[in-house]
């Protein structure tokens, strides 16, 4: 369900916006603001940080800048990377691998 809905916004991109010119008082735009959240949200989440967005976006709001939320893990998912350990380690090819995970960017 993902990609249909990035797929309509990239359509959107391509053919309405151009028509109608930079009129979003927000930045990003409140069309990439909608790819981005439902790229790194999915589906639901991102349809719904999109239609808040869309619905602060009118004539009475002062705009500015408004990035897309980082993704938060629940409880659950980080209690179990700590059981786990942190950073994990993975044995490829006879050569060890270590990754770490980007938190707060």
């Amino acid at each position: 369900m993902k990609y249909p809905l990035l797929l309509l916004i990239k359509l959107y991109q391509w053919t309405i916006s151009p028509l109608l010119g930079p009129v979003c008082r927000y930045y990003p735009s409140c069309s990439h603001y909608g790819y981005t959240a439902i790229h790194r949200h999915g589906a639901i989440k991102g349809t719904a940080l999109t239609a808040w967005r869309i619905l602060r976006c009118n004539p009475w709001s002062r705009g500015g800048v408004d990035h897309v939320p980082a993704r938060k893990h629940p409880v659950w998912h980080q209690r179990i990377r700590a059981r786990l350990g942190s950073p994990r380690t993975e044995s490829a090819g006879g050569a060890t691998r270590t990754h770490t995970t980007a938190q707060g960017a």
